[in-house]
């Protein structure tokens, strides 16, 4: 596989990321399109966002280059056709989120627009493949892609961590596709890396910005239309799933617990794990390293089930649930140390 046309996929997707928040950052500033801190909110005052619309612009760029790259460059007819629908899903859910941006949406009808756009993106992955008797799966993408759409609007309340998540997913995603010969998957994850990778500069900085929900349903619908049609192409589940590990069990059970407690599910909160880190006394970029370094992790581990022997594989995936347990722990134990901490120095 040539490096050069990747290169520049994601030079295109990364340039975009990076010069287009100085042209749009005056006009939703001009709009009033704020992000007013609420009970789920990390941030104490109103603060700009929507800034994902930039994202929203150059994550389909870098497909579109790689769409129109030379055949062989990519892959089979079929591959091109693939980033075809993770481009039009990207820009279905970035529409989706950008509406709930500026105007709002009642949670039926903004789900029913993502499992619209999931199943649709299904259906199109599974009709791609000459085979087309893969069908059957169209109602559980579905309800995979608006979950994850969900996943990453819900884990998107911390600086740096939507950034993060899609740089280190997409870098996953990239290398699985070179070990295991699906060209289109590196096209894919370089272009979602390297596009929220631009983002984070400007999410970071002093005078920062948010990504906002058109940021967001971008992120969680990129990753899932991809990881859906990798392992629809047969990539092994765990490099598909290991990235995405820690954002999913931090979402099902801090969703579990809140269904356990009889609280609405639905109201905001802060009780995720990356919230309650924050609040026991990391910084933003703190709880976002805690999640970031679980994430990589496990997404290793994965790498290593995937590529080893049968032992290797026992040994990743028992070491992959360890790690999630002490994830999800971390919040109480850098309580503790902090509380230790503070007596020490009170004595």
């Amino acid at each position: 596989m040539d490096a050069w046309p990747v290169v520049a996929v994601g030079a295109v997707a990364l340039l975009l990321a990076l010069g287009l928040p100085a042209a749009v950052r005056p006009l939703l500033v001009r709009a009033g399109v704020l992000d007013v801190p609420s009970a789920r909110s990390s941030h104490h005052k109103p603060t700009i966002r929507g800034m994902g619309i930039t994202t929203a612009v150059a994550l389909p760029a870098a497909l579109l280059l790689a769409i129109f790259l030379p055949q062989g460059s990519v892959g089979p007819a079929q591959a091109h056709a693939t980033l075809v629908v993770i481009l039009l899903v990207s820009l279905s859910a970035a529409a989706i989120g950008w509406v709930e941006d500026i105007r709002g949406l009642a949670i039926g009808i903004r789900a029913g627009l993502q499992l619209a756009v999931g199943a649709v993106a299904t259906a199109a992955v599974a009709v791609i493949d000459p085979g087309a008797q893969q069908l059957w799966w169209i109602p559980a993408g579905a309800v995979a892609v608006a979950a994850y759409v969900n996943v990453t609007n819900f884990m998107d309340g911390m600086d740096g961590i939507s950034g993060t998540h899609g740089l280190l997913v997409g870098g996953f995603y990239a290398f699985g596709g070179a070990v295991t010969g699906h060209e289109w998957l590196v096209y894919a994850g370089v272009a979602i890396a390297a596009a929220f990778a631009g983002f984070l500069p400007w999410n970071l900085a002093g005078n920062k910005v948010f990504m906002g929900d058109v940021g967001s349903y971008l992120l969680g619908a990129s990753i899932s239309v991809t990881a859906m049609a990798a392992f629809l192409a047969h990539v092994p589940v765990e490099y598909i799933f290991s990235p995405v590990l820690i954002y999913l069990v931090d979402t099902f059970v801090t969703f579990l617990r809140r269904l356990l407690a009889g609280e609405r599910w639905y109201a905001s909160h802060r009780q995720h794990v990356y919230q309650r880190l924050n609040i026991v006394g990391l910084s933003h970029l703190q709880a976002t390293g805690v999640v970031c370094a679980a994430t990589v992790v496990v997404g290793v581990l994965g790498i290593v089930a995937a590529r080893g022997n049968s032992l290797a594989q026992v040994v990743a995936t028992g070491l992959c649930v360890l790690v999630v347990l002490l994830y999800l722990r971390t919040p109480t134990l850098f309580q503790r140390h902090f509380r230790r901490k503070a007596a020490a120095g009170a004595r």
